[in-house]
């Protein structure tokens, strides 16, 4: 191990207890990549502390050393953002679990980083509330990692992703100091550190509580399917729902390979032979919602669409649901690996993009499968591929950067929710001037004036603006 030593280990057993430490080959292993695959790094250790006072003792030893730190929650990103590129500790939060307090009243939830995102909802649900980011991985992703990343999912299309959720936050600093921001008010005076905090990648430190907003449950669902022999056509249908000034909760994309993938997992009853299906679902009050249903069935069979279905009942809304939430589990049947990709363009070019995807397929020799958030333009495209064939990993790698460059030249982003990571670092100097970026790294340097929280994540290491990347400190003697 490179930075670790049997006295660092000692005492971080003593801060986190002799169970709160990973320190052999074998257990390190399974932290070796988050949910980007393709690039993989073992950390010199993973420290799991059980509160916000043992994460700020953790940072306060491993400062006395210099030594770097990778926050790390459920481990399910996709972009390499907790992954230790070159050596350090990981700084786990998965087993702060504490809801300390329901709010009703305010509408918020104050929790600890390793809350699961949907455990919240299902506490506050029988009482007519829940958080509203859902992101496909809500059964396992964790509240910390969702404000690290800024997590969105299918339902934020309407309801905003999660730094419009997230109220106050505590942040333990790299050098172990504890900053609690913001709180149940709905906007506090000066600043929003909150915002800037919020996607900072676990650049700034580690976020061990936040109070995140409630939403009141909506009274009525109408969920429909959209079945479509044409993508181009499917696409239409979402720019034009939109334009007629409807705003779906969710309105998602999944094309024939991602549809065939979920059918021969979950047997939900979906078209095989469908070029792409919309997932379109309104919510809200009864009364109107009828009439808003008729105009999107209008608007489906005007772009040509072969069938709209529309669940009848709780169960078959939840079918259609576990559908579009488990897709990226059933990949595994069309490819023992893949990389998902996370740009973003204006939903009105969305057929150019996914024409785009289709000939950078064919150029590269890749299949590429397609399941996104049409309604905000936050694509998806998932390359498939067996990382055991390198020569097919360096086609899988060319293939990404060219469409996440596209989706820049077409008037979009690199990222709608996953983050930059390590995977997009490049890409970053492609959407942002140089001032841009050395103005990013002077709040980053704010935070981590000595660049030990989550190094070489978002920006280059040849990225300097005076303080914002000034030498590390000599370790206390």
């Amino acid at each position: 191990m490179t930075t670790t030593t049997s006295t660092l280990i000692d005492d971080l057993r003593d801060i986190c207890g002799p169970d709160g430490v990973l320190a052999e080959a074998d257990e390190l292993l399974v932290y070796e990549c988050d949910g980007y695959t393709v690039e993989k790094h073992l950390p010199d250790a993973v420290v799991f502390p059980r509160n916000t006072e043992e994460a700020s003792a953790v940072l306060r030893r491993l400062a006395v050393d210099n030594i770097p730190f990778t926050p790390r929650g459920a481990g399910t990103g996709l972009a390499g953002g907790c992954l230790p590129v070159e050596h350090g500790i990981f700084v786990c939060t998965s087993k702060m679990k504490r809801i300390f307090d329901i709010d009703y009243d305010n509408r918020g939830v104050h929790a600890e980083a390793g809350v699961v995102n949907l455990h919240i909802s299902n506490a506050t649900r029988p009482c007519g509330y829940h958080y509203a980011p859902d992101p496909s991985s809500q059964m396992a992703c964790t509240i910390g990692g969702n404000a690290a990343t800024n997590s969105g999912g299918p339902h934020t299309l309407k309801y905003g992703v999660t730094v419009n959720h997230v109220l106050g936050l505590t942040l333990v600093l790299p050098d172990g100091e504890i900053v609690t921001l913001g709180g149940k008010a709905e906007d506090t005076p000066g600043y929003d550190l909150v915002g800037a905090i919020v996607g900072n990648e676990g650049t700034f430190g580690i976020i061990t509580e936040v109070v995140v907003r409630l939403t009141r449950n909506p009274t009525a669902y109408r969920t429909m399917l959209g079945v479509f022999d044409s993508i181009d056509d499917a696409t239409n249908t979402v720019s034009d729902i939109i334009g007629a000034g409807i705003v779906p909760a969710a309105l998602e994309l999944m094309d024939n390979l991602i549809i065939n993938a979920v059918e021969d997992a979950y047997g939900t009853g979906f078209p095989r032979d469908a070029e792409a299906v919309l997932i379109i679902e309104l919510d809200g009050l009864e009364a109107g919602l009828d009439r808003l249903t008729e105009r999107v069935i209008e608007i489906c069979n005007h772009n040509y669409a072969r069938q709209v279905r529309q669940a009848a009942t709780d169960q078959e809304r939840a079918d259609v649901w576990k559908a579009r939430k488990r897709a990226f589990g059933a990949v595994g049947r069309l490819s023992p690996s893949y990389c998902t990709q996370d740009g973003v363009v204006p939903r009105t070019r969305l057929p150019e993009i996914l024409r785009f995807i289709r000939h950078t397929s064919e150029r590269h020799d890749i299949r590429i499968a397609n399941v996104f958030h049409a309604g905000d333009g936050n694509i998806h495209p998932l390359l498939l591929f067996d990382e055991r064939d390198q020569a097919e990993v360096k086609r899988v790698l060319a293939a990404a950067d060219e469409i996440l460059d596209e989706c820049v030249r077409l008037g979009g982003s690199v990222s709608g929710e996953h983050g930059i990571g390590v995977e997009k670092i490049a890409h970053l100097g492609r959407m942002f001037s140089a001032d841009d970026l050395a103005a990013q790294a002077k709040l980053r340097a704010a935070f981590d004036p000595d660049r030990r929280a989550n190094p070489n994540k978002m920006f280059s290491s040849g990225i300097a603006c005076g303080e914002a990347f000034r030498p590390k400190k000599q370790a206390p003697a």
